[in-house]
């Protein structure tokens, strides 16, 4: 009885598993050669693998783009991120998601697929999740399940591990781009209209304190980013994130601090709320805080209301309206005041609330901008400035205009830093 598989696809087959066999044996060896007790350069580990595979040869069929091919995988197993190493590499890819050795997930061009690689083991996943975390002087293992950290490059990496992940260990990793995401590109990906990218640009500069709102994977942070290229170099800008992701290149007087796990044995915890207090005693012109979700938005919101004009941030929510009392309640997590009060507190402190979403074709758009205009019968009352509206959908995509729906009464700030 026929096996089913053609004699190509059987030849296939057994050339597969003899590459994954002599990759295997290379890379045990060529392991087993490094001296561990001293720091060994890379260079001498490629030389060490050039070496193995001369040594390896005889027992070889492989053709000269297989060799390089299992020399660079070999490498990037030893001293990289294994498998990832390719993925990361390319632009498309957006998104990383590893559901256990044997599935890895990216996002590329806005979809989802599963990627054509995998881990060879669980154990050299585990490898490749230790050196990401310990780079952050972090820890994650059994007892401690959950970390967040990131690579070298930005990219943001969250880590969850068994027995919480019932998979195996999840890894996934947020890539961004090399160089940052400019208003000009919004503009040109249509997710803002360059009317309505001008007329935040302008209340940027003049000292608005505006905070960004969306769900998961809306572009808050992209956005955010985009935004502080109106601030003035001239000025001293803190920015406080969980992980560092904002890429700030123009302003010579800027101060980026992280927080801090409890995860390594000795080590205070150090929250958003202790940068804040913090930066507040550093001479900040603007704070810039990555995103609040809880009892930091008290903070956030004194420092707002404190002189410290044209600071940022974001949080998570369905729309501007939803934000506003998403914030009071993370504001009563940290303090117990009455709601009103703090919705006044939420009204004076933000001028402007600027809501992005994700479309049903995967395209990210500013929906609304809205002002901020006290507060009245329960809620924080919002004048809606600019709005998304969708006219269609052709070839897949999603088209429409921005609306111009208010004018600004706040301009105080405005006149004050001599803009129109």
């Amino acid at each position: 009885m026929g096996t089913g598989f053609s004699y190509e696809a059987q030849r296939s087959i057994q050339r597969k598993n003899a590459y994954e066999l002599q990759k295997s044996t290379l890379q045990e060896s060529v392991s087993a050669g490094i001296d561990y007790a001293r720091e060994t350069a890379d260079e001498e580990v490629l030389e060490l693998i050039d070496e193995q595979m001369i040594r390896l040869s005889g027992e070889s069929q492989l053709t000269l783009q297989e060799k390089k091919m299992m020399r660079q995988e070999v490498f990037y197993s030893i001293r990289r991120l294994d498998v990832l190493e390719d993925l990361l590499a390319s632009p498309e890819i957006t998104e990383i998601m590893i559901n256990g050795a044997g599935h890895i997930f990216v996002e590329e061009k806005g979809a989802v697929r599963e990627a054509d690689c995998h881990f060879s083991s669980e154990e050299k996943l585990m490898d490749v999740v230790q050196r990401i975390v310990s780079s952050c002087n972090k820890v994650v293992n059994a007892a401690s399940p959950i970390a967040d950290a990131r690579l070298a490059g930005g990219e943001r990496v969250s880590v969850v591990l068994p027995p919480v992940a019932l998979n195996g260990p999840v890894v996934t990793i947020r890539k961004f781009p090399e160089k940052p995401v400019e208003m000009n590109d919004l503009i040109g990906w249509e997710s803002i209209s360059a009317e309505a990218a001008a007329f935040l640009g302008r209340l940027v500069a003049a000292g608005y304190n505006i905070f960004i709102s969306g769900g998961t994977g809306s572009g808050k942070t992209t956005f955010l980013n985009a935004l502080t290229a109106f601030i003035p170099p001239t000025e001293r800008v803190i920015t406080i994130e969980d992980n560092a992701e904002l890429q700030i290149r123009h302003i010579p007087n800027l101060v980026r601090m992280e927080t801090r796990d409890a995860h390594l044995e000795g080590c205070t915890p150090i929250s958003i709320r202790d940068l804040i207090k913090t930066s507040l005693r550093m001479r900040p012109d603007r704070i810039i805080v990555g995103e609040v979700r809880g009892a930091e938005t008290i903070d956030m919101v004194q420092a707002m209301n404190t002189g410290h004009d044209g600071s940022l941030s974001t949080g998570h929510a369905n729309s501007a309206a939803d934000m506003m009392e998403r914030l009071v309640v993370m504001y009563m997590m940290g303090m117990d005041l009455n709601p009103d009060a703090i919705r006044r507190q939420l009204a004076s402190g933000i001028d402007i609330v600027v809501h992005l979403g994700r479309l049903r074709d995967r395209s990210r758009k500013v929906l609304e901008i809205a002002q901020t205009q006290g507060s009245a019968d329960g809620h924080v009352k919002l004048c809606t400035l600019y709005r998304f509206r969708e006219e269609g959908e052709k070839n897949g995509r999603i088209y429409g205009k921005w609306e111009k729906t208010g004018e600004l009464t706040n301009t105080f700030k405005l006149a004050l830093a001599g803009l129109s």
